[in-house]
Protein backbone atom coordinates (compact mmCIF):
# COMPACT_ATOMS: atom_id res chain seq x y z
CA UNK A 1 0.00 0.00 0.00
CA UNK A 2 2.83 2.42 0.84
CA UNK A 3 4.39 1.90 -2.58
CA UNK A 4 1.09 2.50 -4.35
CA UNK A 5 0.61 5.70 -2.40
CA UNK A 6 4.09 6.81 -3.37
CA UNK A 7 3.45 6.09 -7.04
CA UNK A 8 0.29 8.15 -6.94
CA UNK A 9 2.14 11.07 -5.44
CA UNK A 10 4.96 11.12 -7.96
CA UNK A 11 2.57 12.48 -10.57
CA UNK A 12 2.73 15.86 -8.81
CA UNK A 13 5.86 16.91 -10.70
CA UNK A 14 6.42 20.66 -10.54
CA UNK A 15 4.14 21.09 -7.52
CA UNK A 16 4.77 21.02 -3.81
CA UNK A 17 4.88 17.43 -2.59
CA UNK A 18 1.71 16.55 -0.71
CA UNK A 19 2.07 14.79 2.62
CA UNK A 20 -1.00 12.57 2.36
CA UNK A 21 0.39 9.74 4.48
CA UNK A 22 3.37 8.38 6.36
CA UNK A 23 5.18 6.79 3.42
CA UNK A 24 6.97 9.89 2.11
CA UNK A 25 7.78 11.11 5.62
CA UNK A 26 9.27 7.73 6.45
CA UNK A 27 11.08 7.64 3.11
CA UNK A 28 12.69 11.05 3.61
CA UNK A 29 13.66 10.24 7.21
CA UNK A 30 15.36 7.01 6.17
CA UNK A 31 16.99 8.68 3.18
CA UNK A 32 18.55 11.28 5.50
CA UNK A 33 19.88 8.55 7.79
CA UNK A 34 21.08 6.02 5.23
CA UNK A 35 21.69 7.77 1.90
CA UNK A 36 22.33 11.50 2.25
CA UNK A 37 26.02 11.10 3.10
CA UNK A 38 26.70 9.74 -0.40
CA UNK A 39 24.05 11.18 -2.72
CA UNK A 40 22.91 14.65 -3.74
CA UNK A 41 19.17 15.32 -3.56
CA UNK A 42 18.50 19.04 -3.32
CA UNK A 43 14.97 18.79 -1.97
CA UNK A 44 16.24 16.71 0.97
CA UNK A 45 19.21 19.10 1.44
CA UNK A 46 21.51 16.14 0.74
CA UNK A 47 24.91 17.10 -0.66
CA UNK A 48 26.78 13.80 -0.75
CA UNK A 49 29.39 13.58 -3.49
CA UNK A 50 30.45 9.93 -3.40
CA UNK A 51 27.45 8.36 -5.13
CA UNK A 52 25.52 9.60 -8.17
CA UNK A 53 23.45 12.76 -7.90
CA UNK A 54 19.84 11.58 -7.76
CA UNK A 55 18.67 14.89 -9.23
CA UNK A 56 20.92 14.43 -12.26
CA UNK A 57 19.95 10.76 -12.54
CA UNK A 58 16.28 11.71 -12.83
CA UNK A 59 17.03 14.41 -15.39
CA UNK A 60 18.83 11.82 -17.51
CA UNK A 61 15.93 9.40 -17.06
CA UNK A 62 13.52 12.11 -18.20
CA UNK A 63 15.66 12.77 -21.29
CA UNK A 64 15.53 9.05 -21.97
CA UNK A 65 11.73 9.19 -21.89
CA UNK A 66 11.21 7.45 -18.54
CA UNK A 67 8.44 8.49 -16.15
CA UNK A 68 8.83 9.04 -12.44
CA UNK A 69 7.11 5.77 -11.59
CA UNK A 70 9.72 3.96 -13.69
CA UNK A 71 12.47 5.95 -11.97
CA UNK A 72 11.01 4.92 -8.62
CA UNK A 73 11.34 1.29 -9.66
CA UNK A 74 14.96 1.81 -10.68
CA UNK A 75 15.79 3.43 -7.34
CA UNK A 76 14.06 0.60 -5.47
CA UNK A 77 16.04 -2.00 -7.40
CA UNK A 78 19.32 -0.18 -6.73
CA UNK A 79 18.57 -0.14 -3.00
CA UNK A 80 18.11 -3.90 -2.94
CA UNK A 81 20.74 -4.82 -5.55
CA UNK A 82 23.27 -1.97 -5.92
CA UNK A 83 26.21 -1.92 -8.27
CA UNK A 84 29.05 -3.64 -6.40
CA UNK A 85 31.92 -2.07 -8.35
CA UNK A 86 34.06 0.26 -6.19
CA UNK A 87 34.36 3.91 -7.24
CA UNK A 88 36.68 6.84 -6.56
CA UNK A 89 35.73 9.72 -4.29
CA UNK A 90 35.73 12.81 -6.57
CA UNK A 91 37.24 15.00 -3.82
CA UNK A 92 39.93 12.85 -2.18
CA UNK A 93 40.56 10.45 -5.07
CA UNK A 94 40.39 7.55 -2.60
CA UNK A 95 38.61 4.33 -3.47
CA UNK A 96 35.12 4.16 -2.01
CA UNK A 97 33.49 0.89 -1.07
CA UNK A 98 30.36 0.02 -3.08
CA UNK A 99 26.98 0.80 -1.63
CA UNK A 100 25.87 -1.99 0.75
CA UNK A 101 22.86 -3.97 -0.40
CA UNK A 102 19.57 -3.64 1.46
CA UNK A 103 20.39 -0.64 3.66
CA UNK A 104 16.60 -0.59 3.98
CA UNK A 105 14.19 -3.36 3.01
CA UNK A 106 10.48 -4.10 2.64
CA UNK A 107 8.14 -1.13 2.86
CA UNK A 108 11.01 1.05 4.09
CA UNK A 109 12.83 0.52 0.79
CA UNK A 110 9.62 1.29 -1.10
CA UNK A 111 9.15 4.48 0.92
CA UNK A 112 12.70 5.68 0.23
CA UNK A 113 12.28 4.99 -3.49
CA UNK A 114 8.92 6.80 -3.52
CA UNK A 115 10.37 9.88 -1.83
CA UNK A 116 13.44 10.00 -4.08
CA UNK A 117 11.31 9.65 -7.21
CA UNK A 118 9.00 12.40 -5.98
CA UNK A 119 11.76 14.80 -4.95
CA UNK A 120 14.47 14.35 -7.60
CA UNK A 121 15.00 17.55 -9.60
CA UNK A 122 11.61 18.78 -8.39
CA UNK A 123 11.82 22.54 -7.72
CA UNK A 124 10.55 24.06 -4.50
CA UNK A 125 10.73 22.88 -0.92
CA UNK A 126 8.98 20.21 1.08
CA UNK A 127 6.07 21.38 3.20
CA UNK A 128 4.12 20.08 6.19
CA UNK A 129 5.67 17.16 8.03
CA UNK A 130 7.98 16.55 5.09
CA UNK A 131 9.68 19.89 5.73
CA UNK A 132 11.16 18.68 9.01
CA UNK A 133 11.44 14.95 8.30
CA UNK A 134 15.02 13.72 8.48
CA UNK A 135 16.43 17.01 9.76
CA UNK A 136 19.35 16.66 12.15
CA UNK A 137 18.73 18.14 15.58
CA UNK A 138 21.66 20.42 16.39
CA UNK A 139 22.38 22.51 19.44
CA UNK A 140 23.76 25.96 18.69
CA UNK A 141 27.11 25.92 20.49
CA UNK A 142 29.44 23.45 22.18
CA UNK A 143 31.72 25.04 24.79
CA UNK A 144 35.06 23.69 25.94
CA UNK A 145 35.63 23.05 29.64
CA UNK A 146 39.05 22.42 31.14
CA UNK A 147 40.70 22.08 27.75
CA UNK A 148 38.20 19.44 26.60
CA UNK A 149 35.46 19.80 23.99
CA UNK A 150 32.72 17.26 23.24
CA UNK A 151 31.17 17.27 19.75
CA UNK A 152 29.18 14.01 19.34
CA UNK A 153 28.05 12.75 15.94
CA UNK A 154 24.29 12.65 15.37
CA UNK A 155 23.23 9.36 17.05
CA UNK A 156 20.89 8.38 14.20
CA UNK A 157 23.74 8.22 11.67
CA UNK A 158 22.90 11.40 9.78
CA UNK A 159 25.83 13.35 8.36
CA UNK A 160 25.80 15.91 11.15
CA UNK A 161 27.22 16.61 14.57
CA UNK A 162 25.12 17.35 17.63
CA UNK A 163 26.46 20.92 17.56
CA UNK A 164 26.60 23.34 14.66
CA UNK A 165 29.49 25.37 16.09
CA UNK A 166 31.89 25.36 19.03
CA UNK A 167 33.88 27.74 21.22
CA UNK A 168 37.11 27.26 23.19
CA UNK A 169 39.84 29.31 24.88
CA UNK A 170 43.33 29.40 23.39
CA UNK A 171 45.74 26.67 24.49
CA UNK A 172 45.90 22.87 24.47
CA UNK A 173 42.56 21.40 23.37
CA UNK A 174 41.23 17.85 23.14
CA UNK A 175 38.12 17.31 20.98
CA UNK A 176 36.19 14.09 21.42
CA UNK A 177 33.38 12.91 19.16
CA UNK A 178 31.33 9.93 20.30
CA UNK A 179 29.53 8.12 17.48
CA UNK A 180 26.69 5.91 18.74
CA UNK A 181 25.42 5.09 15.24
CA UNK A 182 26.43 2.30 12.88
CA UNK A 183 27.48 4.86 10.24
CA UNK A 184 31.25 5.58 10.26
CA UNK A 185 32.24 9.10 11.33
CA UNK A 186 35.21 10.89 12.85
CA UNK A 187 36.28 14.34 14.00
CA UNK A 188 38.95 16.37 12.22
CA UNK A 189 40.20 19.91 12.75
CA UNK A 190 41.89 22.37 10.40
CA UNK A 191 42.87 26.03 10.38
CA UNK A 192 45.76 28.30 11.49
CA UNK A 193 48.35 25.63 10.78
CA UNK A 194 46.37 22.82 12.44
CA UNK A 195 45.48 19.76 10.37
CA UNK A 196 44.46 16.80 12.52
CA UNK A 197 42.18 13.83 11.86
CA UNK A 198 40.77 11.45 14.46
CA UNK A 199 40.08 7.76 14.01
CA UNK A 200 36.95 6.77 12.09
CA UNK A 201 34.60 5.05 14.57
CA UNK A 202 31.07 3.68 14.90
CA UNK A 203 28.88 1.78 17.34
CA UNK A 204 29.78 3.85 20.41
CA UNK A 205 33.42 4.57 19.56
CA UNK A 206 35.11 7.90 20.25
CA UNK A 207 37.14 9.83 17.69
CA UNK A 208 39.71 12.21 19.22
CA UNK A 209 41.96 15.03 18.03
CA UNK A 210 44.40 17.11 20.06
CA UNK A 211 45.84 20.47 19.10
CA UNK A 212 47.33 23.62 20.55
CA UNK A 213 44.93 26.28 19.27
CA UNK A 214 45.40 30.01 19.01
CA UNK A 215 42.81 32.79 18.76
CA UNK A 216 40.92 32.59 15.49
CA UNK A 217 38.51 30.38 13.58
CA UNK A 218 38.95 26.70 12.79
CA UNK A 219 36.78 24.14 11.01
CA UNK A 220 35.83 20.80 12.55
CA UNK A 221 34.54 18.19 10.14
CA UNK A 222 34.14 14.50 9.32
CA UNK A 223 36.84 13.30 6.92
CA UNK A 224 34.96 10.19 5.76
CA UNK A 225 34.62 10.64 1.97
CA UNK A 226 31.51 12.63 1.09
CA UNK A 227 30.50 13.48 4.66
CA UNK A 228 32.01 16.96 4.83
CA UNK A 229 30.56 17.74 1.42
CA UNK A 230 27.19 16.59 2.76
CA UNK A 231 27.37 19.24 5.49
CA UNK A 232 29.12 17.47 8.37
CA UNK A 233 31.25 20.39 9.50
CA UNK A 234 31.14 23.40 11.79
CA UNK A 235 33.14 26.38 13.02
CA UNK A 236 35.32 26.37 16.14
CA UNK A 237 35.96 29.88 17.43
CA UNK A 238 38.97 30.23 19.73
CA UNK A 239 39.18 33.33 21.92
Amino acid sequence: MALLAGVALVSLTGCELKDDGDNLVNGKTLFAEKCASCHTLARADAKGAVGPSLDEAWQQSARDGLGRSTYEGLVHRQILQPNQNPSLDPVSGKEVAPMPAKLVTGEDAQDVAAYVASAAANPGKDTGRLATAGAAKQEELAKAEGGSLDIPADPTGKTAYAFADAEAPAGPLTIESVNESSSPHNIALEGSGVDEEGEVVQGGGTSTVKADVKAGEYTFYCSVPGHREAGMEGTLTVK
